[in-house]
């Protein structure tokens, strides 16, 4: 006997997100730093821990890559897919990795990979709290942990998802700090924790140039939303 989608299991859609986030300046992680010299990016990144020992494994296009890479400890091919090469290495376990720091907030990590120095995840959470918590987690163990895209899928009554791509490359690197120094500080909160010349001077710039930063930014984030609903 047949099930429709909403009688199967009492299935209803998450209302969670998928997160795509760079991490720049990790500063601890070997394969970011092969990545600045490898023509393409470093992807199929997974890892495990027993004891005192991480076990990382990647795949990469050009191996000799590899031989350049002085960070990765005695790499060990492990299969050659044709035109890629998987390969694995130890090191000792490190609590400042950034991978490790998410996977202890109970997150795993759908998707790693390096590229031009900077890492790149893909996460899927319950919520955003769960991204701020994981972006605050990581601010210790990094210059900068940039949230590149955004999906966002919200239940309807019909059970129908309504998802909305944000693409946080379309601001500049000062109009994300204006947003996230402003959102940290409680500034979008009702009522504010922190008005307009508190964020700027935080920000070390006038309250008219936050006004403006903020301005540009917020129109931005809008017509990506706006303009796919």
């Amino acid at each position: 006997m047949g099930t429709d989608g909403k009688s199967a299991g009492n299935h209803v859609t998450p209302d969670g997100v998928r997160a795509g986030i760079a991490i720049h300046g990790t500063g601890n992680c070997p394969l970011v730093d092969a990545s600045t010299a490898h023509d393409g990016p470093i992807t199929g990144v997974n890892w495990t821990h027993a004891g005192d020992t991480h076990t990382e494994e990647f795949r990469v296009r050009h191996p000799d890559v590899v031989d350049a890479a002085e960070g990765i400890p005695d790499p060990e091919s492990v299969v050659d897919l044709g035109d890629e090469r998987v390969y694995r290495y130890d090191r000792p376990r490190d609590g400042e990795c950034a991978c490790r720091i998410i996977e202890e907030l109970d997150c795993p990590i759908a998707d790693a990979r390096a590229e031009d120095g900077v890492l790149l995840l893909t996460l899927h959470l319950p919520d955003l709290e769960r991204l701020r918590d994981i972006v605050s987690a990581l601010d210790g163990t990094a210059e900068r942990v940039e949230v590149r895209y955004l999906v966002h899928g919200a239940s309807r009554g019909d059970e129908v998802s309504d998802r909305t791509l944000v693409d946080r490359g379309r601001l500049t690197d000062r109009q994300c700090e204006v947003l996230r120094t402003a959102y940290r500080m409680g500034y979008f909160e009702r009522p504010r924790d922190a008005n307009a010349s508190a964020v700027a001077d935080a920000l070390d710039i006038s309250p008219s140039t936050f006004a403006e930063h903020l301005a540009t930014a917020q129109r931005k984030l809008l017509e990506e939303t706006l303009a796919k609903n």
